[in-house]
């Protein structure tokens, strides 16, 4: 079976001021066929980017880009069976909220009844089937970004792209379309790609992640083998807290030259089989839990995680830090490079 995506050795470089900036160096990437697949990575890190090569927006300057085993890389974005959200939602002000859904069946010359059949049957999808009669303005930020959805959605696309699609809606009502935009990819049993640069978004959502790190992929893996098992310092650090460890403190706290230790995988106890001693130098309340900044003996500061019914150590106070073996991984600085 083709994958759904596929980038080989794709590059895009862009000519700004005089100077060229490669915004994807290199990138080979497949996503298979209804995964929910996440570009994730900090501003400026290509992510999206390669969205809209894959999108038709933007044209790579070397290698191959495939949708469902067909080579894109000439063709304009409306001759691409992908749909791509945006964070703005880009709707009509001025059209009802089913002439939006219905949009693109309206253009391509589709009977009026058809299309709003079928524009009433995704605004039902979508847990909307009272608001077809509204302007865009009279919904809130998460209605209109259903809507959005159901506009994508008719022209039934083999991809979807996602554009940062959350980014405008505050936290609760983003953590709720979390769920409803993983549920919705599961009913469809579709190809969905979202670029974030929300650490949390990304590990709730996806199937797979691919992090990016200047213009690069770090590493490609579920949620979970990321958070646990990061290859780089980067990928470490810009997925949750981490305790990353180099040198001389690495040697002495794990045996690695390189390692990383999760602050929930750290534990106070009796001095009696402690890994190292060391002074709590501040405690973070984050609802949850608790988490404990601890300068070492050996010289490094260690964050520790603390359950939220834990009995708190002082800022001051000398404590024992323990964690199992299994709680240390091993980190090397080359990812996928």
């Amino acid at each position: 079976m083709a994958h759904a995506v596929s980038l080989s050795g794709v590059s895009c470089v862009f000519h700004s001021g005089g100077r060229a900036v490669k915004a994807v160096d290199d990138v080979s990437l497949d996503i298979q066929p209804g995964e929910f697949f996440t570009l994730l990575g900090p501003s400026g890190s290509g992510k999206t980017t390669c969205l809209r090569m894959i999108g038709g927006f933007t044209r790579p300057t070397s290698g191959t880009l495939s949708i469902h085993g067909e080579v894109v890389d000439s063709l304009p974005p409306y001759l691409r069976p992908v749909t791509t959200v945006f964070q703005d939602y880009a709707l009509f002000p001025h059209m009802t909220v089913l002439d939006n859904v219905a949009y693109s069946l309206m253009v391509r010359g589709v009977a009026k009844s058809v299309r709003e059949k079928r524009a009433s049957e995704l605004l039902e999808l979508v847990r909307l089937p009272d608001m077809s009669s509204r302007k865009p303005a009279q919904l809130s930020g998460g209605q209109r970004q259903r809507v959005a959805l159901a506009r994508a959605l008719i022209s039934e696309p083999k991809v979807l792209l996602l554009d940062e699609p959350l980014g405008a809606l505050d936290l609760k009502l983003r953590e709720q379309m979390q769920v409803e935009l993983k549920e919705l990819q599961r009913r469809l049993a579709i190809t969905f790609v979202l670029v974030t640069h929300d650490q949390h978004e990304a590990l709730s959502m996806s199937d797979r992640i691919g992090v990016f790190n200047r213009g690069r992929l770090e590493q490609i893996d579920t949620p979970t083998g990321l958070y646990e098992q990061p290859a780089t310092r980067f990928v470490a650090e810009f997925l949750g807290a981490a305790n990353v460890l180099e040198a001389d403190a690495a040697q002495q706290l794990t045996g690695s030259a390189a390692a990383m230790i999760r602050p929930e995988r750290i534990r106070l106890g009796a001095e009696q089989g402690a890994r190292v001693r060391g002074v709590v130098q501040t405690l973070q309340y984050f609802g949850s839990f608790w988490r404990a900044k601890i300068q070492c003996d050996q010289g490094t500061a260690l964050i520790a995680d603390l359950a939220i019914d834990s009995v708190l150590p002082a800022a001051g106070e000398t404590v024992h830090l323990h964690w199992d073996d299994s709680a240390i991984h091993r980190l090397n600085e080359t990812g996928m490079r």
